[in-house]
Formats: structure tokens, sequence, C-alpha cells
């Protein structure tokens, strides 16, 4: 039984990442970006969103995917899933200094 409540927990988390991922790749609602949430109001008015958009778009996708392969992992006891929930953790994390670099090299 509480394997299936955290199975239902993890499975609710990884539908949340996917909508905001779903809700950034069309550019609608806050842009949830630490180079906008830390630009001022005068850089958040100047700043072209879509290229942050879309690198935080695909870092909830891949959020998401990690959420529901450990969804799977609890509820069918798979153990060689975790090793694809770190390699999706390691493309994610270098996706997202990869793409903040080119985001700020294009800016100059």
């Amino acid at each position: 039984m509480k394997e299936v409540t955290v199975t239902v927990i993890l499975f609710v988390v990884s539908i949340g990442a996917l909508v905001l991922s779903f809700y950034s790749f069309k550019e609608k609602g806050f842009l949830i970006n630490n180079a906008y949430i830390y630009a001022t109001k005068k850089e958040r008015n100047s700043m072209d969103k879509k290229p942050h958009y879309r690198q935080s778009a695909i870092v909830f996708f891949l959020i998401s995917i990690m959420f529901l392969l450990i969804a799977i992992e609890v509820l069918l006891d798979i153990r060689w899933i975790l090793y694809v929930v770190l390699a999706v953790i390691a493309v994610t994390i270098f996706y997202a200094i990869v793409s903040s670099i080119l985001i700020e090299t294009k800016k100059k």
C-alpha cells in the first residue's frame, strides 16, 4: 500500500512538471527561469523571453520524465530504471548549463 501512495504522488509531480513544460513551450504563464527571476524590471521588459521559455520547457519535460521513471521503478521494482534516471539527471544538468551559456553568448 505504501508503494502505491508513493507512486501516485510521483505520478502527480510528473504530470505537474509536464503541465509546466507544456505552458512553457506555449510561452504562457510565469517564466520559471533564473535569468528572468533575478532580472530587474527594466531587464525583464527588454529581455527576449523565447529562449528562456524554451530552456525551461525542456528542463521541466526532462524532470517530468525523471519522476515518471521513478514512479514506474517504485511500482514495478525494476532496479535498472534508476540508472536511466541518473542518466536523465545528468542530461538535464548538462543541458541547463550549456543552454544557459549559449543564451548568454547570443545576447552579446
